[in-house]
């Protein structure tokens, strides 16, 4: 798969980055701050919304369509962090060579965790989204093989305890990130993140997000509406408690988790 956003991939996707953009603004959302603010954005990224916006039907169903498109809600997931008919799934779009992508790991999604994930309200469900290369790319491989093993979400967090660029992503760097976040059998670990399962893997991935209009990192969607960035916590909660609100008041069959 390519290693980073291809001018080429980037046209093929310009429809679908119009095609939400347009959205978003139609719904009367506000634009999220600017990349210094909580993004790290590849060059021709589209700005994405954050969640304050007015209740309409319209919206609503777009936030529907949107979250029916990207929470897999699969048995298993290695990637995913939750109850899988939790109401509310957080899909986060994320860069390992992006400093605002470990602000969220580090500061805000324990917090997430502790407060709607443990109590059986939300998912999370990471996409390994890569924009700065063949490092990001080689760190987004080792990754979905510590998730093989069981370890997904220990080497996540050693990956993103500090920002790591370049050489810090080299393999043999990864494989000692590896053996400290308890991933036993690192043959098999060296394979994984050379296999072609972890081609389709990261591939699903990056075409999901490609679809949506993703270009920057860290992007989310809580059952569908969009967030840009490492936004503080508040953020994050008010949109979880919206969207858990929502859920509740639908009928059986629609929304997240119903």
């Amino acid at each position: 798969m390519p290693t980073s956003a291809s001018p080429t991939r980037k046209l093929a996707a310009l429809g679908a980055v119009l095609a939400l953009v347009v959205a978003v603004i139609a719904i009367g959302v506000a634009i999220a701050k600017s990349t210094q603010s909580g993004r790290d954005t590849a060059p021709g990224a589209a700005p994405a919304a954050s969640p304050e916006a007015e209740e309409d039907p319209a919206q609503q169903k777009m936030f529907d369509d949107l979250a029916k498109r990207t929470s897999r809600r699969a048995d298993g997931d290695p990637l995913a962090v939750g109850k899988k008919n939790a109401p509310v799934v957080l899909v986060e779009y994320a860069d390992y060579q992006c400093s605002f992508c470990g602000r969220f790991t580090r500061e805000t999604q324990p917090e997430l965790i502790k407060k709607y994930v443990d109590a059986g309200t939300l998912r999370i469900e990471f996409r390994n989204f890569t924009v700065f290369g063949a490092d990001s790319e080689r760190a987004a491989r080792a990754s979905w093989a510590a998730g093989q093993q069981g370890k997904f979400w220990q080497l996540h967090d050693a990956l993103y305890a500090k920002t790591r660029k370049g050489a810090a992503l080299a393999e043999d760097k990864l494989v000692g990130l590896a053996r400290s976040s308890g991933v036993d059998d690192l043959d098999k670990f060296r394979a994984d993140m050379k296999s072609a399962d972890a081609d389709k893997a990261l591939k699903k991935d990056q075409d999901e997000g490609y679809q949506l209009g993703v270009q920057s990192t860290p992007s989310f969607l809580i059952n569908g509406r969009p967030v840009a960035g490492a936004q503080p916590l508040a953020v994050f909660s008010q949109a979880v408690e919206q969207a858990a609100r929502t859920a509740k008041h639908q009928p059986a069959g629609e929304g997240g988790g119903k």
